[in-house]
């Protein structure tokens, strides 16, 4: 009983090794450029700050600034009002790009809908839906703060309508897009208007609707750190961005922004995977 119980103790440490090893092989031609590439910016970024040709301080810095790696340390912190850690300032964006992001969805999908399905209504609110699409998010800003009074819903407001048009025009072109073979069935099945969006319209158009919703959420996000930037006194890692430029604290605005790129991504990532979930490529 002995032997047995040293030899799977012994043999643990050979699998998980093997297992290392195996997923290395099938992964590794993979994972080997994006490791390098990221090693080697670094690597230079860390020489320019060393070398003085630029103030920026390098990656080293989120590290060797204690106030930088405190906050890398410990991002759960919470010393009530502002006095939050990355955790909760990322939080805090996140629950507004989410109400602001659904609302933009069911808006545009719902009008999208409408407009692709009606080709005298589509020719008249083009030139109205191009137009707006153009304005960047900090445009909105003062205009939303002058309506809505607040700063809460004057971010939500501005992460729904900067996000509300790539949802909108790409299921209003993914609706005209169905083959016209694929109307005229459903009008010689005689097809309600019910069984025709769900048997038809809808899973001709969710690709067109999917690309609308990941480029949506990318601009949800960056919206919302653009907002939160001007709104002053709200817990989100667009203020805090600020307010570590306030005071000098160049190290926790790379953090920051850090921050921001790793939830753009995830966010991005979690869109691709509903759609290869709900409207899988067809081959």
């Amino acid at each position: 009983m002995v032997t047995s119980t040293r030899t799977r103790l012994q043999s643990r440490p050979k699998s998980v090794v093997s297992s290392i090893q195996e997923f290395w092989q099938k992964q590794g031609a993979g994972l080997l450029p994006p490791i390098l590439g990221i090693a080697a910016f670094l690597i230079v970024w860390q020489v320019f700050s060393w070398s003085g040709l630029t103030r920026l301080p390098g990656p080293l810095s989120l590290w060797t600034e204690q106030r930088t790696r405190e906050l890398l340390l410990y991002p759960f912190y919470d010393r009530g009002g502002l006095d939050k850690g990355l955790f909760w300032q990322t939080l805090a964006s996140l629950g507004r790009v989410a109400k602001g992001y659904t609302a933009a969805a069911v808006v545009g999908i719902s009008v999208g809908v409408l407009v692709g399905t009606n080709d005298w209504l589509n020719k008249a609110t083009y030139p109205v839906f191009q137009f707006l699409r153009m304005v960047a998010p900090l445009a909105w800003v003062p205009i939303a703060l002058v309506a809505l009074q607040q700063n809460q819903p004057a971010a939500i407001f501005v992460i729904f309508i900067t996000s509300v048009w790539p949802i909108l025009i790409n299921t209003t072109e993914g609706v005209r897009q169905i083959p016209e073979d694929y109307n005229n069935v459903a009008k010689v099945l005689k097809l309600s208007r019910k069984d025709y969006y769900l048997n038809v319209l809808f899973p001709s158009a969710l690709p067109y609707i999917f690309t609308g919703l990941r480029i949506a959420i990318g601009l949800a996000w960056l919206a919302i750190i653009a907002a939160e930037i001007v709104m002053s006194g709200i817990v989100g890692i667009g203020f805090f961005i600020w307010d570590a430029y306030q005071q000098n604290y160049i190290s926790e605005i790379i953090l920051a922004v850090i921050y921001i790129g790793g939830v753009g991504l995830l966010l991005d990532r979690l869109i691709a995977f509903l759609q290869s979930k709900i409207a899988p490529a067809r081959k």
